[in-house]
């Protein structure tokens, strides 16, 4: 990824997993983030007696709900605006139109569902906020998946960990690498568009022209 998740827990403890979760519910950059692997992690790094199990899990889940609040919110604000939006760095209109079809497919259990799909929870709530979903309908569906996958997926990890007490000598590097196949895979999926390339291109191009054109010229 665009970092080691464990040694990101190690560093900032329960404040940044609470950012990391709150980030990727419900904010339009926060589809990078490894929401699931860090979940699995910090449960294992709990069952080695390094987090608090117990506040670990309500953190997260607060975190979600919050974060989900926040994206539903946003899509409130928005409206119809966000599936109009161009492709940048951090944001990829494919995602919102993925979760859009998500959502005609299932209605109001997107919310649910979507919590255990990477991407498509980022942006399943933005929807719903676009779709006019009324927020108690939303917050239910918020409240139930957000316990479902912040308990399920942590509890997940520290069962491995209490299972496997030795296993972080395989599953640690595992984690990282497959950290740097998906950061391989996100940053194919954020520069394949042309107009991202070429958005890129121009912008560099003026930091050359700025920072030495000017040089050269004096």
């Amino acid at each position: 990824m665009l970092f080691d998740v464990a040694e990101l827990i190690r560093w900032g403890g329960l404040l940044v997993i609470a950012f990391i979760v709150f980030a990727e519910s419900g904010l339009l950059f926060g589809f990078f983030f490894p929401g699931d692997t860090l979940l699995l992690t910090s449960g294992f790094f709990a069952a080695q007696g390094l987090l608090p199990i117990e506040t670990l899990i309500i953190i997260i889940v607060m975190a979600a709900v919050l974060g989900d609040n926040v994206g539903y919110q946003t899509g409130k604000h928005l409206g119809p605006r966000v599936f109009k939006r161009r492709d940048g760095i951090f944001f990829r209109r494919e995602y919102v139109e993925r979760a859009e079809r998500f959502y005609e497919k299932h209605g109001g259990k997107t919310i649910i569902i979507a919590r255990f799909f990477p991407a498509i929870r980022t942006f399943a709530p933005i929807v719903a906020g676009v779709g006019k979903m009324s927020w108690l309908r939303f917050a239910s569906y918020n409240v139930v998946g957000g316990v479902l996958w912040g308990v399920g997926v942590t509890l997940a990890g520290y069962y491995i960990g209490t299972s496997f007490p030795t296993i972080d000598h395989y599953i640690l590097p595992a984690i990282l690498i497959v950290g740097h196949i998906m950061l391989f895979f996100i940053l194919y999926q954020i520069f394949r568009s042309p107009e991202v390339r070429a958005r890129l291109k121009k912008a560099l191009r003026e930091e050359w022209n700025h920072y030495f054109a000017k040089k050269s010229r004096s």
